[in-house]
């Protein structure tokens, strides 16, 4: 096993480190501003890679629907888990809203889909797609519900998600399907070639991101601790545990069942201090537990690919 442990973190997470320190590296040096590269991500390369992967997925309705029922199953049960950890400690309400963030949203796309390609080749990208798609839009309802539920509107909600070009690319790609649409040669190799670039960009950004979140240095208080280390047993080891049982449960099989383990195992989505921060939920502690488990992310994630591939 230590053989395979070895070779994963060579043929996998070392062409994975190699953009992330890139990006740690120009903002340490460059104080390099990711936002306008984080806009190019979204609107254009995130939408063309899960444009072009669902038009070429090998993907089957068993898939989809395993997918669907995994992702709320498993959503309620890292929700409801948050919520008793919560009053175990006593949280306040703003580090219950961002303990609720840290628990139930991972980083399963900027991180998730290059790992997943280089762990289990296209074949685990296409069984990939459609979780990531479900999660973009939990994310943009259910997570904006969790940061400010006192805030939070059904009109707001929706409006975030059809503010979210990958929702359209999905629904195109899904219709061309469909219809048995073909695209054109030439517009369908320059759709793969914008995808192409995804892995590298999100990868160094991603870097420049946790770089970003170390710079936080206000003392913590008492309750913010608490909130912190709850996060970290909830993300690095109750929401692997939970994922396998519930997969268990489902009967999923074959190269789904490591594909939705491993994404269900990320470390903390970015998106989750962004809201944190948007809504007071806690921003200090949110932000900390992206970078911490993000790094041990490096450690336990090799374990996972070789246990379960």
């Amino acid at each position: 096993m230590f053989t395979s442990f070895v070779v994963t973190l060579y043929h996998v997470f070392l062409p994975i480190s190699l953009p992330v320190i890139g990006g740690m590296l120009l903002k340490h040096f460059k104080a390099w501003d990711t936002r306008p590269l984080s806009a190019f991500s979204l609107y254009i390369l995130s939408p063309a890679l899960i444009f072009h992967t669902l038009l070429h997925a090998e993907i089957t309705w068993t898939d989809v629907t395993s997918t669907f029922w995994f992702s709320i199953l498993n959503l309620i049960a890292l929700w409801a888990l948050a919520e008793l950890l919560s009053r175990i400690f006593g949280l306040g309400a703003p580090e219950k809203a961002g303990l609720t963030l840290v628990s139930t949203f991972t980083n399963c796309v900027n991180y998730g889909l290059p790992l997943v390609l280089l762990a289990f080749g296209k074949l685990g990208l296409d069984k990939a797609s459609v979780y990531v798609i479900g999660q973009m839009i939990i994310v943009n309802t259910v997570g904006i519900f969790f940061a400010a539920r006192s805030e939070f509107t059904v009109k707001k909600a929706i409006g975030s998600v059809f503010r979210m070009p990958t929702i359209y690319a999905a629904v195109i790609a899904i219709l061309l399907r469909t219809f048995s649409i073909s695209l054109p040669e030439a517009l369908d190799g320059g759709v793969s070639m914008v995808a192409t670039g995804y892995a590298p960009i999100v990868l160094a950004i991603l870097g420049a991101q946790m770089l970003r979140s170390k710079g936080d240095r206000e003392p913590w208080q008492a309750n913010v601790r608490r909130a912190f280390w709850a996060g970290l047993v909830v993300r690095l080891a109750a929401a692997p545990l939970l994922s396998w049982l519930i997969l268990k449960a489902l009967h999923v099989e074959g190269t789904l069942f490591p594909v939705l383990l491993i994404l269900a195992s990320m470390p903390t989505a970015v998106n989750a201090v962004i809201l944190a921060e948007q809504f007071g939920a806690s921003p200090q502690f949110v932000s900390r537990c992206i970078l911490w488990t993000t790094a041990a992310s490096m450690l336990i994630l090799p374990i996972m690919i070789v246990m379960f591939s």
